[in-house]
């Protein structure tokens, strides 16, 4: 009987395997092959890149030319047009990565189930041997094979032991396939984010060259006059109105870097720095969320695009407190992939985008400061300083290195070179912002 019965088990187990590696070479092949084919598009993109942003140092400390300044525009497309290219590919290589974890954690399902099965008609003859050991006690015909059944039993007993063993092993490499799911999954997220920045980098150099052009008529005379009047470009740098979505509240750019040195004065980051941090997170506050929204549909709802077991009761909290209707309050959207599925969760909150769980690590902060009896993350002086607070302990120390390491970490928690865009962009947004604020002098 236990014979048959592990004859049986190796049967499942060696279908599994077999039909596993019948179908896995073929398929680890071609995806070796397309993941191969990914990685060398992406290397000769990225040369590519380089060679741009070489030409684009070039122009930049080239003469203030109408020619050269529309030649750094051009170049500067061209180098967003190469890296929204190249964010594409590593999408795909990620979504790969991911039809492969999903495959692995499918086969571990499979298995798991099997084993189960197995471990049940063990107890099922464990039971049945356990029956007849009794039958043999208490008749005299059956004694003769007590010992038999009792040695059977213990052999059953044994490969029970090892089955379990064997449905753990497979359980925690499940549980690490799907870890690796989730990292691959935020992955994606993240790099749909930097996607989304690039294309709007894009369309707003593409905006920026056509309003040149049409300011000049094509002119350099009437460039050059644009830039000698110093004074109207100042008043047009201090007058860019940043309205917080959804709140009806205004602020100028001036006063946004008056807030900034007041928060720079109290946590020691570069005014110009902050102000970058939040153009990238949602444009000094223009775009705080397009979920959650009046109006908005069930499916855009805090209870569908928050993620449940982090960020649902501290929104609650919070909104609570500071006496905003929960189910009215603006919040970000979940980044959606090429077929329109959300990927990762959204409910990232106001000017400076903290999610509800890292907010209310620092709403005692931003309230010590601010010596008000609340703090809150829509409130343009109250996200300024917790974006301050967090910048600095994530190492913003005045230089391009350390706030560039600051920037990435907050938005992704580490200094991950795949979202090494993100950092960049701040940076070069941080020396466009120094020179704003020197303008405005």
């Amino acid at each position: 009987m236990l014979e048959s019965n592990l004859k049986r088990f190796g049967l499942i187990l060696s279908t599994i395997l077999m039909a596993f590696f019948l179908t896995t070479p073929i398929f680890v092949f071609a995806q070796t092959d397309m993941q191969s084919d990914l990685e060398q598009q992406l290397k000769d993109i990225q040369i590519q890149i380089d060679t741009y942003t070489k030409e684009l140092d070039q122009t930049v400390v080239q003469k203030k030319t109408l020619i050269n300044k529309i030649k750094q525009l051009q170049t500067k497309q061209k180098a967003l047009a190469l890296q929204i290219k190249q964010t594409t590919l590593e999408l795909s290589a990620v979504e790969i990565k991911i039809g492969e974890t999903q495959k692995k954690i499918k086969a571990n399902l499979l298995m798991e189930d099997e084993l189960h099965l197995e471990i049940s008609d063990t107890f099922r003859k464990m039971n049945e041997i356990d029956n007849n050991i009794i039958v043999a006690l208490i008749t005299a015909r059956g004694f003769s094979n007590f010992f038999n059944q009792f040695h059977e039993y213990t052999s059953l007993s044994v490969a029970l032991d090892n089955l379990r063993v064997s449905t753990e092993a497979v359980r925690m490499k499940n549980e690490e396939a799907k870890k690796q799911l989730e990292s691959q999954k935020t992955e994606v997220a993240g790099l749909l984010q930097i996607k989304s920045i690039q294309q709007q980098n894009l369309s707003s150099s593409l905006g920026e060259q056509k309003g040149l052009l049409t300011e000049t008529k094509g002119l350099e005379s009437n460039y050059q006059l644009i830039l000698a009047d110093s004074k109207k470009r100042a008043a047009e740098i201090r007058n860019r109105i940043y309205e917080l979505f959804g709140t009806g509240k205004q602020i100028t750019f001036g006063q946004a870097v008056e807030t900034a040195k007041f928060i720079a004065g109290l946590t020691k980051i570069r005014p110009a720095f902050l102000l970058a941090i939040l153009t990238q997170e949602s444009n000094l506050g223009k775009n705080v969320g397009t979920c959650n929204r009046v109006g908005d549909p069930p499916e855009k709802g805090w209870r569908v695009i928050m993620k449940p077991n982090r960020d649902q009761v501290p929104f609650q909290s919070i909104t609570k407190e500071l006496n905003f209707d929960t189910d009215k309050t603006p919040v970000s959207c979940p980044m959606r992939d090429k077929n329109g599925k959300q990927v990762g969760w959204g409910g990232a909150m106001g000017p400076a985008q903290f999610i509800p769980s890292t907010w209310i690590g620092y709403r005692a902060k931003v309230i010590s400061l601010t010596g008000k009896g609340s703090a809150d993350p829509w409130d343009i002086r109250d996200s300024f300083i917790a974006a301050a607070i967090k910048l600095v302990a994530d190492g913003a120390d005045g230089t391009d290195t350390g706030d560039w390491k600051a920037a990435m970490r907050y938005f992704s928690g580490s200094t991950n070179t795949r979202f090494r865009f993100y950092g960049d962009n701040v940076i070069n947004t941080t020396n466009q912002y120094l020179q704003d604020i020197a303008d405005l002098k």
